[in-house]
């Protein structure tokens, strides 16, 4: 067996390293306090017990430490985890995003219609959501881009249009299923479908 197929180091090993090191140091620094204190009667010495006790509280207090760095490092850095993370999903969903643009609107209604009847409610919203998108880019109300968000939709709705409420129906359930855990009903749903309704089949 060639000496290449034999682990040279791993994890537990460097921690056995590190605490063996640390404890030197410990020992060291600990025989310099001693040399600095004042004489002590002969043969006193500290107790092994009450050295293990100062061992322990060592890594009680370094643990403490870096859970406590940990913390502050995660309340400081999260927001910016989340939007890579976002990010990240985004880019593995934004060849299905390009497609949705890309189907016609007669196909994400008649698709929203099929989910209705399967009673998945949560598709069967997206899709008329998906359809209300393709609506809004075609008739130039908003064109779509894949960088904005449905709060930005409802700003852009806003300042442009009288009768907003609709749209707020159908992006407001979007932003629901997306992001909450709320269920999806089919009321949820026939909200939708009214909103649609009037905003282009009237």
């Amino acid at each position: 067996m060639n000496t290449e197929a034999f682990e040279k180091t791993n994890w537990s090993w460097q921690f056995y390293l590190f605490q063996r090191q640390v404890g030197e140091w410990l020992d060291y620094q600990f025989s310099k306090f001693q040399q600095n204190l004042p004489e002590l009667p002969p043969g006193w010495s500290i107790s092994p017990w009450m050295w293990e006790l100062l061992k322990i509280l060592f890594w009680v207090i370094l643990s403490l430490f870096v859970i406590w760095v940990i913390w502050h490092l995660w309340q400081e850095f999260n927001s910016y985890i989340y939007a890579w993370l976002a990010r990240f999903n985004n880019s593995q969903e934004s060849a299905d995003k390009v497609n949705y643009r890309e189907l016609s609107i007669s196909f994400l209604i008649s698709k929203s219609e099929e989910f209705y009847q399967q009673k998945n409610y949560r598709e069967a919203c997206r899709y008329l959501y998906l359809a209300t998108l393709q609506q809004m880019h075609e008739k130039a109300i908003a064109l779509q881009q894949p960088s904005r968000t449905d709060g930005e939709y409802l700003t852009l709705l806003t300042s442009n249009i009288t009768a907003v409420q609709p749209y707020e129906t159908l992006i407001t359930t979007h932003e629901q299923l997306c992001f909450s855990e709320q269920q999806i009903r089919a009321e949820n749903y026939q909200q939708c479908q009214q909103a649609y309704q009037e905003l282009f089949n009237s």
